[in-house]
């Protein structure tokens, strides 16, 4: 039986000049197999640092994550990471960059078959053409799609995606969301994005959890996405609720952002 991922009253305090700060405390959250999640709130709510521990990058103070019954204790083959930066090694071409991931998840595979994997997903992605370019020599575009060619050639069970298209520009971006959502489409792997962007995650999720503000942020509100799927951008600018959804996202965010300034104010 698969099983859900849980975050279980996760914190996670750091250590700084001016004392201890609590980033995040008691965050509870439950991801079911093969569902897509967003994290959203404001820059500095800790979403990055909830994703980080989710991946095994950093250890929580309290609480922690569960995986198959177990509490992970750092990074896993299981659970792939894409960035906001893609991260590729400059010196090798974006074939080489996804065979680094190849030969941790497939050792056994001889050159060959390693060769042929990665070409799999860089065709999978849309990027085989460039498979002996550098990556100095790719648009910021094109260096993601293998960022994330490199994450799937894992086949981990979970994907986790940092704010990965933040630095795009608008077109490039609505491309790869619309990249992801189908090879989401086709596997159900279990996604979780970290994002500020609303209309981003009300296009890629089943479920919203909305981040209160920091420090000492926590789960304010889990919303549900009940649009239809498979989605189709320009028939979501029709869709009503597509509306109400996005309107209960920016009250939640408009009411925590007045919230803090009040609370700084005092």
């Amino acid at each position: 039986m698969i099983r859900p991922l849980i975050i279980t009253s996760l914190t996670k305090t750091f250590d700084t000049a001016s004392g201890p700060h609590i980033a995040v405390k008691d965050f509870d959250a439950t991801v079911q197999p093969g569902e897509f999640v967003s994290l959203l709130g404001h820059s500095g709510c800790g979403k990055s640092t909830v994703l980080a521990i989710v991946a095994g990058l950093q250890q929580a103070t309290l609480g922690g994550v569960i995986v198959d019954g177990r509490e992970i204790d750092g990074p896993g083959l299981e659970r792939a990471l894409v960035f906001q930066s893609p991260c590729l090694l400059p010196w090798c071409n974006t074939r080489e960059n996804v065979m680094l991931a190849v030969r941790q998840a497939h050792p056994k595979l001889n050159p060959k078959e390693q060769k042929e994997l990665a070409r799999k997903y860089l065709n999978l992605v849309g990027v085989s053409e460039f498979e002996n370019t550098l990556p100095a020599e790719l648009s910021q575009g094109t260096q993601q799609r293998v960022a994330i060619a490199r994450a799937l050639s894992l086949e981990p069970r979970f994907l986790l995606l940092d704010e990965p298209f933040g630095m795009l520009d608008s077109m490039t971006r609505f491309e790869l969301q619309d990249l992801v959502l189908e090879l989401w489409e086709k596997d159900r792997k279990t996604c979780i994005l970290v994002t500020h962007d609303i209309d981003e995650a009300l296009y890629l999720s089943d479920r919203i959890i909305l981040m209160t503000d920091g420090p000492e942020s926590k789960v304010g509100l889990e919303l549900p996405i009940t649009l239809p799927r498979p989605r189709d951008r320009r028939e979501l600018a029709d869709n009503q609720e597509y509306y109400r959804l996005r309107k209960v996202v920016i009250d939640f965010l408009e009411h925590h952002s007045r919230q803090f300034t009040q609370e700084k104010a005092a």
